[in-house]
């Protein structure tokens, strides 16, 4: 599932498509990931109940968030953006990494 932060919009909007709204409208994709070693028990859960539905094979789970958010720049002023969003809000330093998509 991707989460879509619309500006000036009242509402979040999910999976849906992102209206271009100036010429220059970028997207950013942000993925805030666990860093290696750290615990993630939501991914463990996650493939203990997988396994419990007889889904067999699975060597891991991992638990990822994916924010997409529209931004009216350049994709240079996009990308340094969203790492201040990642610093300031989105993403916990000692445990967490992110990794930015700029479309």
């Amino acid at each position: 599932m991707t989460l879509v932060l619309l500006p000036h919009a009242q509402q979040l909007s999910i999976d849906s498509e992102i209206p271009q709204m100036g010429a220059r409208m970028v997207t950013a994709e942000i993925w805030i990931e666990l860093k290696p070693g750290v615990a993630d028990p939501e991914g463990q859960n996650t493939k203990k109940a997988l396994e419990l539905l007889g889904f067999r094979g699975i060597e891991g789970v991992r638990t990822v968030k994916v924010f997409e958010v529209v931004l009216d720049a350049t994709p240079e002023e996009a990308r340094k953006e969203a790492e201040e969003m990642c610093r300031k809000l989105l993403a916990n330093p000692v445990i967490q990494k992110f990794n930015i998509h700029v479309r």
